[in-house]
């Protein structure tokens, strides 16, 4: 008897090219398949939480673990893999009455059902990020932050675009990719880290923490270039300038629309009294301007993004937080923990004589992405006596921008396997690599002087920030929500 026979849902778009598969088995396949997500994201989540990491990345081991590279509870048709390396598939046939004959098929459908709600989970990730950035704020870090920043993406990127091409025979685009992934930094586990030293406010902390969200800003833009390069698979010189014309022309039009729009929705949002008045229509601008940067050839995590910035503004932003969270909760972790479930770590077994330059590869990607964010101190100036080690340090972990475009990477083909696992774990590696790191570079914490400038951040995010003296305080008429950073802010 099959499961849930009385759902009579149909698929027809997601149907196998010869044969129709069975609705309800798909159902309980996506739903078996959620169970599997949510549990990994959760327990991963938990785990990393407790040993002072981003749960972020907890999900994404947790991915790996129950995915192609361990349990093969969560596998998608990619590559060599079919449904019969799913253990979801041999449960339903076992407990569900699914036939041999059917399994591909009900496979197929249930492998690009958790694909887009991947996909939707990381447009309401990159929406939620941009609610949670507040561009004019950044500009009270100073130029310092600005020029960091800018050094922190330029330089990751062009060492690994060039050495993947060079040393490995990459091709243009998967290199651009790669070398794309290496310009994010995490502020999460940096602010953390930083305030359990007493260093948040210290003009290394206020260095570190502006350039890492500015970071996040240019690696958006970077990856809307090179996921619309991906694409067509080769590299045009008149696209490559249209594209980052017409992807910072975006995010900057839609810091202007943010000035007239802003009135108008929240009228809107004010006259509708029924459930969902306030994030529904910030759902249907969010998809609109996301349909809009795909019509434009960019990503739609951009236009996602761009829609944030332009929400931040209203004064309803903290209740629009507030009400996007929960459903961020639901969908992003599929996104993560389907990341790491088709990252396959067993093409980096040096086992295997074919893995090893993959793991050469890897090698290279994780020394890529240290020194070149530990060069970003060098390009500190005017500041004598600042620690320019720490601030490099501080540059290293990458997070959930970085992951982004390991996903974004993977689903467009871009990359192979063993290059998307190189990435993967240059994540990992990285982030696992931060707190210590600067813990060394701090040998001697001390107090932060009480006269000294506070760094104020969101304390919902941990990502918009200001800086003014400590006997101020914003004021009540403000809405932005900003409080003194603690480390208990968010990773997302």
């Amino acid at each position: 008897m099959h499961l849930l026979d009385p759902i009579n849902f149909s698929f027809p778009l997601l149907a196998s090219a010869t044969e129709v598969a069975d609705s309800s088995m798909v159902v309980a396949a996506v739903l078996l398949s959620l169970v599997v997500i949510y549990l990994a994201s959760k327990v991963g989540g938990e785990l990393s939480n407790q040993v002072g990491l981003p749960p972020v990345l907890g999900e994404l081991v947790g991915g790996v673990v129950v995915g192609i590279s361990v349990f093969h509870l969560l596998v998608f048709p990619e590559g060599s893999t079919d449904s019969s390396s799913s253990l979801i598939m041999s449960f339903l046939q076992t407990t569900g009455g699914l036939t041999p004959e059917a399994t591909p098929a009900v496979f197929a459908a249930q492998s690009e059902v958790v694909s887009v709600l991947a996909e939707l989970g990381v447009i309401i990730l990159l929406f939620e990020i941009g609610l949670e950035s507040n561009l004019k704020d950044l500009m009270a870090v100073g130029i310092q932050a600005t020029v960091v920043a800018i050094v922190g993406v330029v330089v990751p990127f062009a060492a690994g675009t060039v050495g993947l091409m060079t040393l490995f025979g990459i091709g243009a685009v998967p290199a651009i990719f790669a070398g794309a992934a290496l310009t994010a930094t995490s502020i999460g586990i940096t602010s953390k880290v930083l305030s359990e030293l007493g260093r948040l406010n210290s003009r290394e902390g206020q260095i570190i923490l502006g350039a890492a969200v500015i970071d996040d800003v240019l690696g958006i833009i970077v990856l809307a270039v090179v996921a619309s390069l991906a694409k067509d698979g080769v590299v045009d010189v008149t696209k490559v300038i249209y594209l980052i014309i017409s992807a910072t022309g975006f995010i900057l039009g839609a810091i202007l629309l943010g000035n007239v729009f802003n009135k108008s929705f929240v009228a809107i949002a004010d006259k509708l009294k029924t459930r969902g008045g306030l994030v529904i229509p910030a759902f249907i601008f969010a998809f609109a301007m996301a349909y809009l940067a795909a019509v434009i050839h960019l990503e739609a995590i951009l236009g996602a993004f761009a829609a944030g910035l332009v929400l931040e503004e209203t004064d309803k932003r903290k209740e629009l937080q507030r009400q996007v969270c929960p459903i961020a909760d639901m969908l992003v972790p599929i996104f993560f923990v389907t990341v790491g479930a088709k990252t396959d770590l067993g093409v980096l077994n040096p086992a295997i004589p074919d893995n090893r330059e993959g793991l050469i590869m890897a090698s290279f990607l994780i020394i890529v992405a240290i020194l070149g964010k530990v060069i970003t101190g060098l390009s500190v100036f005017g500041q004598p006596g600042i620690n320019r080690l720490a601030i490099g340090v501080g540059m290293i972990p990458r997070g959930e921008v970085g992951l982004v475009f390991a996903g974004v990477g993977a689903a467009s083909g871009a990359l192979s396997k063993p290059l998307g696992a190189a990435i993967i774990m240059m994540v990992i590696l990285t982030t696992f690599l931060a707190p210590p790191l600067l813990r060394f570079v701090f040998p001697d914490p001390k107090a932060v002087d009480a006269g000294s400038e506070q760094l104020v951040l969101d304390g919902s995010s941990g990502t918009s920030l200001v800086i003014e003296p400590p006997q101020l305080k914003v004021p009540a008429s403000n809405d932005s929500g900003n409080s003194e950073i603690t480390p208990e802010s968010s990773d997302r």
